[in-house]
C-alpha cells in the first residue's frame, strides 16, 4: 500500500518543466512574423480542426502552400510543414532544440509524465534504450503465434453474409494482443477486469474534446473529465496490481511479454524502472499500439473491399504462403503484397495527421526563421498527398510500394528521426499477421447503403460507422 500511495502521489506532482511549458505557450501565442495561415479566431480554428480536419488541412495548403501557421486556444502557434526537405530538417534536427515531448503535453494527463512520448533529451534516449529490445528479434515470432491465435478465435465468431462492424473486431483483436504480449495477463478474473477497464477507458477517451486543456477540469464524476479521471484511477489500480504481482512472482524469468522484460531491464546505472515509469509506458503502449493498429486494419480492409483486384492479389499471396490457411509467423516477411497494401493504406489513410516538436531555440526550417516557443509539425496527411511524390495521390495503388522503399520524409505514418514510433516493426508485423489470417479464410465486400467517411477518435482518424463489411467464406 505504501508503494501504491507513493506512486499515486508521484503522478500528481507536476513535472519540473510544467511551469516552463505554460510560460512558453503564453509568450508564443503573442508571436507575430510567423508564416501566414488561417485567420479565424483560435476557437473557430479548433472547432474546424475537430469537426472537419481534412477540409481544414486541404484549404490551408490550397491558400498558403506547403507551410502555414495554425492557432488553437491555450497552445503555442503550430507551423505546419509538408515539403520533404523541411520534414527532413525537422526529423534530423537537434533533439535538444526540437522537443517532441513538450509538443505532446496534451496527452500527458492520460499517458503520464514518464511516458516515452513526454520525455525529451537524455531522459528520452535513456528510456528508449530500455523500451526497444522487446520489440525486435526472434521474440516477434512468439508474438506472431499469439496474434494468429487471437485472430483465429475472434474470426470464428464472424457472421457470414451480413454487415459486420469490422473496426469493433479489430479493436477486440488488438486489445487482446496488447494484454497478452505487452501486459502478459493470463485468462483470469484480473485479466477480465483489466480488459473491461481498458475498453471503457479507450471508449470514453475517444472524444477529441477531452484533449482540449479547457475541458480537462474535474467538475465531479458526471463531468466528462471527472469521469475520465476516475476511469484512469481504476485502470491505474489494476495496472499497479499487475506490476506488483509480476515483480514478486517466482517464475517470471521464462516469460517474454513486454512487461516482464521491462521489469528485468536496467538503466546504465543499474537501476530498474520504477512502478510509475512502468505504468506510464504500459498505458502509452496500450493507447499507441491498440487504437492505431486496429484503425489501420479497419481502413485496410475497407480499401480491399473497394478494390477487388487488390484483394484478389492479396488472397493469392496468402494462398501461396499458407495453403492450409495457417500463416507461419516466421514467413511474414514473404507477405510482400500485403505489406504494400498496408503501406498504401497508411499513406492514404494515416491514423494520425501530424507529429509535433516545440522549439526551445530560434531555428531555421524550410528557409524560414522561427522563434523559440512555437511548435513545428510535419503533416503526415499532407505529405502523403503530394502529387510530386505520389502520382494520383488520392488513388489506392499498393503497387507503389511493391519492390520499392519509401523515403522516410515522404512516407511517415510512424513519425521519424529519433522519435519514430518504437513499435513500428511490431505494428507492421501484427497488421500483416492479422490481415493474412483473415484473408486466408474470408473475402470481404462493402456493406450496401453505408458510405464510409473519416471521423475523429481522440488524436486518430478512423472510419465511420465501425467500418462495416460483409464477410464471405473462401471455398
Amino acid at each position: 500500500m505504501t508503494t501504491l500511495l507513493r506512486n499515486a502521489l508521484d503522478r500528481l506532482t507536476p513535472p519540473p518543466t510544467a511551469r516552463r511549458r505554460a510560460a512558453a505557450a503564453r509568450s508564443a501565442r503573442a508571436l507575430t512574423g510567423l508564416p501566414p495561415g488561417p485567420t479565424e479566431p483560435a476557437l473557430v480554428q479548433i472547432v474546424r480542426w475537430i469537426r472537419w480536419p481534412l477540409p481544414y488541412l486541404r484549404d490551408a495548403r490550397a491558400v498558403y502552400g506547403d507551410t502555414f501557421t495554425i492557432r488553437f486556444p491555450q497552445t503555442p502557434p503550430l507551423v505546419v510543414f509538408s515539403h520533404p526537405d523541411a520534414i527532413k530538417e525537422i526529423f534530423t534536427g537537434d533533439p535538444d532544440v526540437m522537443h517532441a515531448g513538450e509538443a505532446n503535453t496534451v496527452l500527458e494527463p492520460i499517458m503520464g509524465p514518464r511516458s516515452l512520448l513526454m520525455l525529451d533529451g537524455k531522459a528520452h534516449l535513456r528510456e528508449r534504450r530500455l523500451m526497444l529490445p522487446p520489440f525486435h528479434g526472434e521474440r516477434m515470432h512468439a508474438y506472431g503465434r499469439t496474434m494468429r491465435q487471437i485472430t483465429l478465435s475472434i474470426a470464428a465468431r464472424i457472421p457470414l453474409g451480413r454487415p459486420v462492424r469490422f473496426h469493433d473486431l479489430t479493436q477486440e483483436i488488438t486489445l487482446d494482443v496488447i494484454l497478452r504480449t505487452v501486459f502478459g495477463v493470463a485468462d483470469n478474473a484480473h485479466s477480465d477486469a483489466l480488459r473491461e477497464a481498458l475498453r471503457t477507458l479507450l471508449d470514453v477517451g475517444s472524444s477529441p474534446l477531452l484533449l482540449l486543456p479547457m475541458v480537462q477540469i474535474d467538475l465531479g464524476p458526471r463531468s466528462p473529465w471527472g469521469r475520465m479521471k476516475r476511469l484512469l484511477a481504476e485502470v491505474d489500480r489494476l495496472i499497479y496490481a499487475q506490476i506488483a504481482a509480476r515483480r514478486y512472482a517466482r517464475n517470471e524469468r521464462s516469460r517474454d511479454d513486454v512487461l516482464a522484460m521491462l521489469i528485468d531491464a536496467r538503466h546504465e546505472d543499474g537501476s530498474p524502472m520504477t512502478d510509475a515509469e512502468l505504468r506510464d509506458e504500459m498505458v502509452t503502449l496500450l493507447v499507441a499500439g491498440h487504437e492505431t493498429t486496429a484503425t489501420t486494419l479497419a481502413w485496410m480492409f475497407h480499401e480491399l473491399a473497394q478494390h477487388p483486384a487488390a484483394q484478389a492479389e492479396a488472397h493469392a499471396e496468402v494462398k501461396r504462403i499458407a495453403p492450409d490457411a495457417m500463416v507461419p509467423p516466421e514467413r511474414v516477411g514473404e507477405l510482400t503484397y500485403i505489406d504494400a497494401v498496408a503501406k498504401e493504406t497508411l499513406r492514404l489513410d494515416p491514423v494520425i495527421p501530424f507529429v509535433g516538436r516545440l522549439l526551445t531555440k530560434p531555428t531555421r526550417i524550410g528557409g524560414i526563421d522561427l522563434p523559440a516557443g512555437v511548435a513545428v509539425a510535419p503533416s503526415i496527411w499532407l505529405a502523403h498527398r503530394r502529387a510530386e511524390e505520389f502520382p494520383r495521390p488520392d488513388s489506392f495503388d499498393p503497387q507503389r510500394f511493391v519492390g520499392a522503399k519509401a523515403s522516410p520524409y515522404t512516407w511517415l505514418p510512424f513519425g521519424g528521426g529519433v522519435r519514430r514510433c518504437l513499435g513500428m516493426a511490431f505494428a507492421m508485423y501484427e497488421i500483416k499477421i492479422v490481415a493474412a489470417t483473415l484473408l486466408a479464410q474470408f473475402s470481404v465486400r462493402p456493406a450496401p447503403g453505408t458510405p464510409i467517411h473519416l471521423i475523429r477518435r481522440a488524436i486518430t482518424f478512423a472510419p465511420s460507422a465501425g467500418a462495416p463489411l460483409i464477410f464471405d467464406r473462401i471455398s
